[in-house]
């Protein structure tokens, strides 16, 4: 394949790129704010069933389930956001790792889903709800 061909081709092959990666970038936002939704509705119809005095802790596991979901979507959205940044960079000069969506490369450069579970974005939202559902709890067990 002559230069000029092989340009014409990689060229073609990083406007797919970018639009499959964006996708994934796109779906993996979306889960995430879906997620968010399901933990404020699980956790609010934990709470409102009667049972136990103790019964209000078992909010707290879907609570947990969905933060570390959230953290791991959010940990995938930004390994592919360094994909994006790799492809934007080199596709139109280097056919290395050619049409290959496997983020994982970049996994020692994004921060543990830990951190990420930690981070202010994700640590306000769930550690609000947290703290709230906790309250809830120390109030319902002093007044039991």
């Amino acid at each position: 394949m002559n230069t000029e061909n092989k340009q014409d081709f990689l060229k073609q092959v990083f406007f797919k790129e970018v639009e499959v990666i964006q996708d994934i970038i796109r779906r993996m936002a979306h889960n995430s704010f879906m997620v968010k939704g399901w933990t404020i509705t699980l956790v609010a119809v934990t709470l409102l069933l009667k049972g136990s005095k103790f019964q209000v802790f078992v909010a707290f596991l879907p609570l947990i389930v969905f933060w570390f979901l959230d953290a791991y979507f959010l940990w995938q959205e930004r390994l592919y956001r360094k994909l994006y940044n790799w492809v934007i960079e080199n596709r139109l000069t280097s056919d290395e790792f050619l049409l290959d969506m496997n983020a994982y490369r970049f996994k020692d450069s994004v921060q543990s889903k830990l951190r990420i579970m930690f981070s202010i974005t994700l640590g306000w939202f769930y550690g609000s709800i947290a703290i709230l559902t906790g309250a809830y709890a120390a109030f319902l067990l002093t007044i039991n």
